[in-house]
């Protein structure tokens, strides 16, 4: 009879937003874990959270944590907790998916998409980065048009949701929409739209924006793409909604476009305009599928397309992609 492995693993950063929600995920996934463990850092440890049926006194991440032999370690703790404890975590064999922007682009770390480049989880080096929220759902929609048409040219026009900036940035619009000034973000985001997430570079682009460029380049495996991406915050509680422009360099027919992206994994293709069905932030909520709709011919080049992509940025952008790596990696018996 064959034994299926369990796995020893560990939550960094279990009462955050994301955190919370990495727990209803793997609620929902139930892989083959033979315990889980919380952490936090010092301010919520001790706090008591209700998961798998049973009651969890959440536990602070020290430097010792690791030393009790955990297989896999969920990390949604911010930078610079993943820059000093992944690599502890690593050095004790334990495989850690981390959240945040630390080791996006480290050319040691592999950046996935299960949909999109999970191979890439067999080179891990111990450590596995999660993307950024706002690429994760461009690349869902992009990889099965760039294997087809080969794309050559990306621009990138985000609208995304407040819950993107945790959960700061939910208050700001709650508050906002009474009069409160804003704690969160530079100005009101209640009935405001804020071309300004993180911070600005020297090149006049945010660090979101060079996110994208960057990211996008590295998990399509393709550095000779062109990209340039503008992102704001809007005034939604949950889910980003993206205007995606594609020229590729092959020709295409619509309806075969169209019928490539209903096949593609992940991807939910709403695209009937007359009909007033297109993809919504408001229906992505809660959902791990990429929506696809507002198919069309970009008419002003030789082969384009314009394409609307939302999906929940708090499970698909966050929890739920880095759940999926750790099922593929479990599924690669790595």
């Amino acid at each position: 009879m064959l034994t299926v492995k369990k796995y020893k693993t560990a939550v960094v950063g279990a009462t955050g937003m994301v955190g919370r929600t990495f727990l209803k995920v793997l609620e929902e996934y139930k892989l083959p874990a033979e315990s889980y463990t919380l952490f936090s850092s010092a301010r919520s440890a001790g706090s008591k959270i209700q998961f798998m049926g049973k009651e969890h006194e959440v536990r602070e991440l020290l430097e010792t944590s690791f030393e009790e032999g955990f297989d896999i370690a969920l990390f949604s703790a911010g930078a610079s907790t993943s820059k000093k404890f992944a690599p502890i975590a690593a050095a004790h064999g334990c495989l850690v998916i981390d959240n945040s922007s630390a080791w996006r682009m480290d050319e040691s770390v592999p950046l996935v998409v299960p949909e999109v480049n999970p191979e890439d989880i067999k080179w891990n080096k111990g450590i596995i980065a999660n993307p950024n929220c706002s690429t994760i759902q461009a690349v869902v929609a992009i990889k099965p048009l760039h294997d087809k048409y080969r794309v050559k040219r990306i621009v990138y026009s985000t609208y995304q949701a407040v819950s993107g900036a945790g959960r700061a940035g939910v208050e700001d619009l709650e508050n906002g929409i009474h009069g409160a000034s804003p704690q969160k973000f530079p100005h009101p985001i209640a009935f405001n739209c804020i071309p300004h997430i993180d911070e600005f570079l020297p090149n006049g682009y945010t660090k979101e924006e060079m996110k994208m460029v960057n990211e996008t380049k590295k998990i399509l495996g393709d550095d000779s793409l062109r990209i340039t991406a503008t992102t704001v915050r809007v005034p939604v509680y949950n889910g980003h909604s993206e205007s995606i422009n594609l020229e590729f360099e092959k020709q295409f027919e619509l309806e075969e476009l169209v019928e490539v992206l209903k096949n593609a994994p992940g991807v939910i293709v709403e695209d009937d305009p007359a009909r007033g069905i297109y993809p919504l932030a408001i229906n992505a909520d809660g959902r791990d599928e990429t929506f696809v709709g507002r198919i069309r011919r970009d008419e002003s080049v030789p082969s384009g397309v314009n394409l609307w992509v939302v999906a929940d940025n708090i499970r698909k952008g966050a929890a739920t992609n880095t759940v999926q790596i750790a099922k593929k990696y479990i599924e690669y018996n790595l």
